[in-house]
């Protein structure tokens, strides 16, 4: 099963409408060779860019919403999600692609949106849960410089998968370990009970990725 993603797409892609699908493979008349197998589209069902969709929804549709602490105050803008089919070189399939979330950064005072995503999250994630994963990147950024800076994920100079993983390993405990440590002495007062780590249960059969066989 894939992992669900948020990933940042431009304002210049094409989606079908909510609620709208391709049309399923039409059947040829006689003799015209092989039978359809790609959806298609006609003149009813045309695609929309981001940003046409944007602007044809409804004021109500988008809420005020935060995100985190910045060092100016609290993140905030204005966000939409709408369910959406991607519509990228669908006409090469035999179906449709599934729905995904289409989420929508229009802050206030913008003349037009300033960031779009498109997320397989499930249907029921509610909008702060889709605007917190898609806000992760400044995080996720923060937390590879130090990796690379503080801890020495930066400083492997071998050739070998194995050793980069051990490597890689190594340098994300002491991180963790570094994290909880720092989470422990915070001034929200944050237990360090409350930031314990747990090992997960590793599968009976399980065997790590390079290891010697011992048959």
């Amino acid at each position: 099963m894939d992992l669900p993603y948020v990933v940042g797409i431009n304002n210049n892609t094409s989606v079908w409408r909510p609620g709208e699908a391709p049309l399923s493979p039409q059947p040829r008349p006689s003799g015209w060779g092989r039978p359809a197998k790609c959806v298609g589209r006609d003149a009813s069902h045309q695609l929309v860019t981001f940003l046409e969709l944007a602007q044809a929804l409804p004021e109500k549709k988008y809420r005020s919403v935060n995100w985190r602490e910045g060092s100016r105050g609290t993140m905030r803008s204005r966000f939409a999600a709408v369910r959406v089919r991607p519509a990228h070189r669908d006409y090469l399939r035999s179906k449709p692609r599934p729905e995904e979330w289409l989420l929508i950064e229009w802050p206030e005072g913008e003349s037009e949106p300033t960031k779009y995503w498109l997320s397989t999250l499930p249907r029921r994630t509610s909008l702060k849960k889709l605007v917190d994963t898609a806000k992760l990147r400044w995080r996720i950024e923060r937390d590879y410089q130090e990796l690379k800076q503080e801890v020495g994920l930066g400083h492997y100079e071998g050739r070998g998968w194995r050793g980069f993983h051990h490597h890689a390993t190594l340098c994300i405990a002491a991180y963790a370990f570094l994290m909880v440590e720092r989470l422990s002495f915070s001034p929200s007062g944050v237990s360090p009970g409350a930031l314990a780590l747990k090992a997960p249960a590793v599968p009976r059969a399980y065997r790590p990725r390079g290891s010697a066989d011992s048959t």
